[in-house]
């Protein structure tokens, strides 16, 4: 489907410790911008549309008025990445949990899609999927 004005995405996440948080994604194979990342805040690229900036919560409360979710103990949302298969799905959750990250949900097989969930060290909730091309179509 052709989007006539594509946009970007940016996903603003509060990290307690942003090295660490770094060293983690950096684990799953993620890698950063060095041009958006700084002491404070991070630029994880997921793909050249979709970015996740991880920031220090001092930083954070910057930007909002309201309190910060406890996400030790609240989902604040679902954040989904995709992968180009089954394996792929299983490989990036298995390097999550040896990480350090959490498992979030059991496996789910629907046939035509497939995922698995963990939590990372901040106990943000990612959803890893794939979903057969044909199926999509």
């Amino acid at each position: 489907m052709a989007v006539p004005n594509p946009r970007k995405l940016f996903v603003n996440l509060c990290v307690q410790d942003l090295k660490r948080s770094m060293a983690f994604f950096s684990a799953l194979g993620f890698t950063f911008n060095p041009k958006f990342t700084n002491e404070q805040a991070a630029c994880m690229v997921l793909s050249d549309d979709g970015y996740v900036m991880l920031i220090t919560e001092p930083y954070f409360k910057t930007f909002t008025r309201r309190a910060i979710c406890d996400t030790r103990t609240h989902t604040e949302g679902l954040f989904t990445v995709s992968c180009s298969s089954r394996a792929e799905v299983d490989d990036l959750v298995k390097k999550a949990l040896a990480a350090g990250g959490t498992n979030a949900m059991p496996a789910q097989d629907h046939g035509f899609m497939y995922g698995w969930s963990f939590y990372d060290l901040d106990g943000h909730h990612w959803e890893v999927v794939w979903m057969d091309p044909a199926a999509a179509a």
